[in-house]
């Protein structure tokens, strides 16, 4: 929160396990005790940040799957981003029951193509379509751009693939396409950042981007004030 606020944002999105400041070592998340909400509120307070996706996370049980829903709904979080497993039209009726109940979206997050695991499809836009295009609009990818690129994927059009049905997405720039990629800022590496945000533009998206900088995790707050700039520059276009 208070990396984010110092890079001049005013919502982040947090993930499962996730420290709530260097000085607190308690993991944040849908597990994580009451106390450690209300402390979480409270530095969202005293920050001016606001808490507008939660994720990646997964489930493994109904019950398990109700506590995510749960935890969000306390924390007036309006978005979970997930990778269901198994990823069947079974489980996503599982989650649009919640989505529906809860009125909270679902953005189904890709990571890279893996040939360690060639079951895992959420890398491919056409794939998690066919599990969303006739669900509840609440329901859609969170789409990753960074990840497209590691699995061969231009994001632009993936996202032409899914248009209607993009709830979120995590925006990163790489400086090459396939698996050994690296993060560089926005508008540096081979993302075509700039089309990403038209493409968005075009389709009337009105989600949350979360900017991801995936390199030098611990001092990287020069870097990830560029992409905000990048980001910035581009909205007084």
């Amino acid at each position: 929160m208070d990396k984010a606020k110092e890079a001049g944002c005013s919502v982040i999105e947090a993930f499962p396990g996730q420290k709530l400041s260097p000085e607190d070592e308690t993991p944040f998340g849908h597990t994580a005790s009451p106390e450690v909400w209300s402390k979480a509120k409270r530095k969202l307070e005293t920050t001016g940040v606001r808490l507008v996706n939660y994720g990646v996370v997964g489930f493994k049980s109904d019950a398990e799957l109700a506590q995510i829903f749960d935890f969000a709904k306390l924390m007036n979080i309006p978005c979970v981003t997930m990778e269901p497993s198994p990823a069947t039209a079974e489980t996503i009726e599982k989650i649009e029951k919640m989505v529906k109940q809860y009125d909270i979206k679902l953005a189904i997050h890709n990571h890279p193509k893996s040939e360690k695991n060639p079951d895992y499809k959420y890398w491919d836009p056409q794939f998690v379509l066919s599990l969303v295009k006739d669900r509840d609009p609440r329901i859609g990818s969170g789409a990753d751009t960074g990840h497209w690129l590691r699995s061969g994927v231009d994001p632009v059009q993936a996202l032409k693939i899914l248009q209607g049905r993009i709830i979120s997405c995590h925006l990163k720039d790489l400086n090459s396409m396939g698996p050994e990629a690296t993060d560089v800022p926005f508008g540096r590496g081979v993302a075509n950042i700039k089309g990403v945000l038209d493409e968005l533009k075009r389709q009337g998206f009105s989600g949350n981007i979360s900017m991801e900088y995936e390199s030098n995790w611990e001092n990287n707050i020069v870097e990830i004030k560029q992409c905000v700039e990048f980001v910035r520059q581009y909205g007084t276009k």
